[in-house]
């Protein structure tokens, strides 16, 4: 991973396709790990869009994300099946032929056995023109890269794999840190200091999250900033407001 401008701010975002996550037949795994192994990286998750599998819902939303982020990952549609239709689209977008890629079917005809690289299999080794592969050490049918965009498949196990695949080929940002202060009182109680303390610290991100325990509410204030002075000194400030409001 290249950290060669550490400062920069790296966006992305994530594109989920699939029929069953808008149905509810399949629950999404992916977006919480996404977000976590990219916050880790030091890149900024900054938008999610799930879509059904159709195709012009996935080259309008590949169009309009590439444009707008760093990257773009997306999950699902690039099985064996008719209506896995990622690579159509993401061909599409780019304008670009789909075809038959030798290096995707050397690397699937010596996985499975004589014979069984049936024409269903066949569909997975379809790549975008001046694609590059993502290798997939669970299943060994690849996802590919094209552009910013790195279509990966929605098998949670397969799509974390992947993505240890491509983590080391990203472009890094200086990453997220943050603190946590916890307030024993309902956020409404200490709401107009925090937006106080925000504007005083504009380089951070104040967000207050509240509980409800047995009828009583608490407040969990997460303060976050890319610099670690900053970061303490609005920290300070939230647990100041707190210690002030709690008597």
């Amino acid at each position: 991973m290249t950290a060669d401008k550490a400062d920069d701010v790296v966006t992305a975002a994530f594109l989920v396709i699939g029929d069953e996550i808008l149905s509810g037949r399949t629950k999404d795994k992916n977006i919480g790990f996404l977000a976590d192994y990219l916050t880790a990286l030091g890149i900024d998750l900054s938008e999610v869009r799930i879509v059904p599998d159709v195709q012009a819902e996935i080259v309008g939303a590949v169009n309009a994300l590439r444009a707008k982020y760093t990257y773009v990952f997306t999950s699902g549609g690039i099985g064996p099946t008719h209506d896995d239709i990622t690579a159509e689209a993401v061909a599409a977008a780019f304008d670009v032929p789909l075809n038959l890629d030798p290096r995707a079917v050397a690397i699937m005809e010596k996985h499975y056995p004589p014979g069984q690289f049936t024409p269903a299999r066949q569909r997975m080794a379809r790549i975008p023109e001046g694609a590059d592969l993502i290798e997939n050490k669970v299943s060994k049918a690849p996802g590919f890269r094209i552009g910013n965009v790195h279509v990966m498949a929605g098998v949670p196990a397969i799509m974390q794999a992947m993505m240890d695949a491509v983590a080391p080929t990203l472009h890094t940002g200086k990453k997220m840190l943050s603190e946590t202060v916890a307030a024993n009182m309902p956020e409404s109680r200490i709401a107009e200091r925090l937006a106080a303390i925000q504007d005083a610290h504009p380089e951070t991100l104040i967000g207050s999250y509240p509980k409800a325990t047995d009828g009583k509410f608490t407040t969990q204030i997460v303060i976050r900033s890319r610099d670690e002075t900053i970061l303490a000194a609005a920290a300070q400030d939230v647990a100041r407001a707190v210690d002030d409001l709690s008597g």
